[in-house]
């Protein structure tokens, strides 16, 4: 059974056209430019901003661009103001939806959402309804292709992991937050490839869904994506391998 993070990775595979692209580049560069105002300039002395960066050139952004975020960030280069918020709500089949924005219009934001949930049959909840169903957490993608489940296992688990979760092409190994970068910098070490990681939100319960439900809900999740000031969508969907390939073709 697969969730959010394995319909992600079938759409990273897909690949995306020069629009697309542009548009992530944007929403990676503005998280740069975020983390750099929260936390300072140094990749050594701020974690998120390491994380951002690390993001960004895995998704091939230029160093030009990810360095004048950071600028724009400190301060050293003019730049937008934005603000984070947060909105939460249901998926049709009952599928907790958390979204995260990064946005300099907070009004457009909120519309933009609701108006995503309302044509897709969901709706909006109250804030903290659905926030408690997910924890922060690391997710490391490995592709099985040229490794075993067991050597993954024994080289993330000395470096802090605390799950894993196998399905036909890839093993996903789940981390504490704080551990992200150490399983990481460990399965690298190891001479094992990587083909994501990220701090995400895992849910803590998840909701099973089949055919028709499932492609309403990823209707949601991916209208939800494609709004500008939408950084992160995080839902409890479980929908099995072969439901996903199948919609995701």
């Amino acid at each position: 059974m697969s969730g959010h993070s394995k319909w992600s990775t079938i759409k990273r595979k897909k690949g995306a056209n020069d629009a697309a692209r542009s548009k992530l580049w944007g929403k990676l560069l503005r998280f740069v430019e975020v983390a750099a105002r929260e936390g300072g300039g140094s990749i050594d002395g701020n974690p998120t901003l390491a994380t951002a960066v690390q993001k960004a050139k895995a998704a091939s952004v230029p160093n030009d661009n990810i360095d004048r975020a950071i600028k724009r960030g400190t301060g050293e280069l003019q730049g937008e103001s934005y603000e984070e918020t947060s909105y939460e709500g249901y998926g049709p089949g009952g599928v907790a939806v958390l979204v995260r924005c990064l946005t300099n219009n907070r009004n457009r934001a909120s519309q933009d959402v609701r108006s995503a949930f309302h044509g897709s049959g969901g709706k909006l909840a109250e804030p903290g309804s659905v926030a408690w169903m997910f924890e922060p957490k690391g997710v490391v993608i490995v592709p099985k292709d040229g490794t075993t489940e067991d050597e993954v296992f024994l080289v993330a688990a000395d470096a802090g992991a605390e799950d894993l979760r196998v399905s036909e092409e890839t093993i996903e190994v789940v981390t504490p937050a704080e551990s992200l970068k150490a399983v990481r910098d460990a399965l690298t070490a190891a001479g094992i490839a990587i083909e994501s990681d990220e701090l995400t939100q895992v849910p803590k319960t998840t909701v099973a869904l089949e055919d028709a439900d499932a492609r309403k809900v990823l209707n949601l999740i991916d209208t939800l994506e494609e709004l500008d000031d939408v950084q992160d969508v995080y839902a409890n969907f479980d929908i099995p391998d072969d439901v996903l390939a199948t919609l995701a073709s």
